[in-house]
């Protein structure tokens, strides 16, 4: 299941994806009030998109944060492994993370994994296949306040 800090990420980048063509740089302020996101929360996830290189900032009157690359280059699945880890839904279906399950006899021949690992390679095909300006594409104009 996608954590609110995933969410909350995901919400943050969009609205940076969204406004950026006239602007440098959002100020956290900006981001939080415009996204509904508490501010204290949004600093911690956005410290950490700017580890993995998906936000740069700077800091002052003109400070905030900007994408570091274009939306079109970042990917979904990038974004919520950063921020919420592996896609799959149980450890022994990861590629990147795993870990046998202590209870399992013999992973090669699980049919739990070998099923959990169908929803991993769709879950991936689908989120790796939507680039950050895709999902900001998406948006319906009726929401947008």
């Amino acid at each position: 299941m996608l954590t609110q800090r995933a969410k909350y990420g995901l919400r943050a980048l969009c609205i940076l994806a969204g406004d950026m063509p006239g602007r440098e740089t959002m100020p956290i302020h900006e981001v939080a009030e415009r996204g509904h996101i508490p501010q204290k929360f949004l600093e911690a996830i956005l410290l950490d998109l700017r580890r993995h290189g998906f936000v740069t900032s700077r800091r002052g009157k003109a400070g905030g944060y900007a994408l570091a690359q274009p939306p079109q280059d970042v990917s979904v699945g990038d974004i919520i492994r950063a921020l919420d880890g592996p896609l799959a839904p149980i450890p022994c279906a990861s590629l990147t993370a795993y870990r046998p399950c202590t209870d399992c006899l013999d992973p090669p021949s699980c049919e739990i994994r070998r099923l959990m690992r169908q929803v991993r390679d769709a879950t991936a095909r689908v989120l790796d296949g939507t680039s950050l300006a895709a999902l900001v594409a998406s948006r319906h104009p009726l929401l947008e306040a």
